[in-house]
């Protein structure tokens, strides 16, 4: 098994612009930033290419940008994907262990895994990931680790996450033709968990909600392990939309204005002065006040919300959120934190990426959550098949467990 490379790379194409960051491990093995690049990108939209050339382009010059500061040339890179066309659900497997003395080996947790990945798939879905939850023994369920247990059948609940067969191709496409290899596409919530909860988040009961650009990518997380994970359709680009489209102001000029002067919640705007708006195509300017822009800002992120509430209610997750982190770039709009509070009835939080050395100021903003967290799912993941590469474990059971491999990051 060859020595991980001391260097790992994130890139998050998103529907806006695309993050590279490229991380080093230290001699600690903590990761050390090294280099960042951005790049605006028009070839992606609701996470999905819809312009490879244009996406191309754009993931080269933010690739060339990060090299650049960290004087490094990129070879490989985890690579995030979150577009609405990703899927997940929960599935469980079960096996017998007919062996006379009943002990558990690394080869019934293999046949048990693909057991629970053995759901029918349509052809055009793939798996991303396979995540063990739990495994239960002869009916004693809450086990993390069954490996030298007694028993007669060994099961699994197990969190799947699928993706579109041809569009995850044309990713891979993209970041090859950039000239870079990919070591692994990750779901972006499932990344970004690894850069901005903390172990009693995990634990006690987090919905952590990454608001980008076309879609909203989130993921319920209880008992160290994430137990529901979906994308909701809605991200920072249909806000700005629905000001160009009532104000009827150019799609940048309302960028500007919901950044500059937006807001989320009514209760938090006050009588103000109004606030000058051109219109489409050098027409006449009026004049709003910061209210009407809330009340043409606040529906959206209530669907949001909403949408992201409902499909917990749906699978019964509703009841385990303890908290909400919101992270991802559209996460800091005025009053989004304050409505999350009110609408979940719980404590919110901004999840910023933690315990990184090196250039942290350059990654000090949700913006950079993903790219964060993919550098440290990278850097678990290899090295949990370096240290169990010789002890019978599959790919799928090694980067499985999301409790193991966070509980490396303590």
């Amino acid at each position: 098994m060859p020595k991980p490379d001391r260097c790992l790379v994130g890139i998050d194409i998103g529907s806006s612009k695309i993050g590279v960051l490229i991380g080093k491990r230290d001699d600690d093995g903590e990761i050390e930033i090294i280099g960042q690049g951005t790049a605006p990108n028009r070839g992606t939209r609701r996470g999905n290419v819809v312009n490879v050339d244009v996406t191309v382009e754009s993931l080269r010059h933010a690739a060339e940008e990060a090299e650049m500061m960290a004087g490094y040339a990129i070879e490989s890179a985890y690579v995030g994907v979150a577009g609405f066309d990703v899927r997940s659900f929960n599935s469980r497997g079960m096996v017998a262990v007919t062996r006379k003395d009943r002990e558990i080996r690394s080869a019934d947790i293999d046949r048990v895994l693909e057991a629970a990945q053995s759901a029918a798939l349509p052809s055009d879905r793939e798996i991303l990931h396979a995540i063990p939850q739990e495994f239960i023994v002869d009916d004693q369920g809450g086990i993390v680790e069954p490996l030298g247990m007694s028993g007669s059948r060994l099961e699994v609940a197990m969190h799947l996450v699928t993706g579109h067969l041809t569009r995850s191709k044309t990713l891979l496409a993209c970041v090859n033709k950039a000239g870079i290899r990919v070591r692994e596409l990750v779901f972006e919530p499932l990344a970004t968990g690894f850069a901005v909860l903390r172990p009693d988040e995990r634990e006690l009961g987090t919905l952590l909600i990454d608001l980008g650009a076309g879609t909203s990518g989130y993921g319920m997380f209880a008992d160290g392990e994430i137990q529901h994970s979906g994308v909701c359709p809605v991200g920072a680009s249909h806000f700005t939309n629905d000001l160009a489209q009532v104000l009827r102001t150019p799609f940048d000029e309302a960028e500007n204005l919901k950044l500059r002067r937006g807001a989320c919640l009514d209760s938090l705007v006050g009588d103000e002065e109004g606030i000058s708006v051109p219109s489409v195509g050098g027409g006449i300017t009026q004049v709003v006040r910061r209210r009407e822009l809330c009340q043409i800002l606040q529906p959206r992120a209530e669907e949001l919300f909403q949408m992201i509430h409902d499909d917990l209610v749906r699978v019964g997750r509703d009841d385990q959120v303890r908290n909400v982190v919101l992270t991802g770039g559209g996460a800091q709009m005025v009053g989004l934190l304050e409505l999350a509070q009110m609408l979940f009835n719980t404590a919110v939080r901004y999840g910023v990426p933690e315990s990184y050395r090196g250039l942290t100021h350059v990654i000090e903003s949700p913006a950079w959550a993903t790219c964060a967290g993919l550098l440290r799912y990278g850097r678990v993941a290899e090295d949990s098949l370096g240290r169990r590469a010789g002890a019978g474990f599959s790919v799928r059971s090694v980067l499985g467990s999301l409790r193991g491999m966070f509980a490396d990051l303590l």
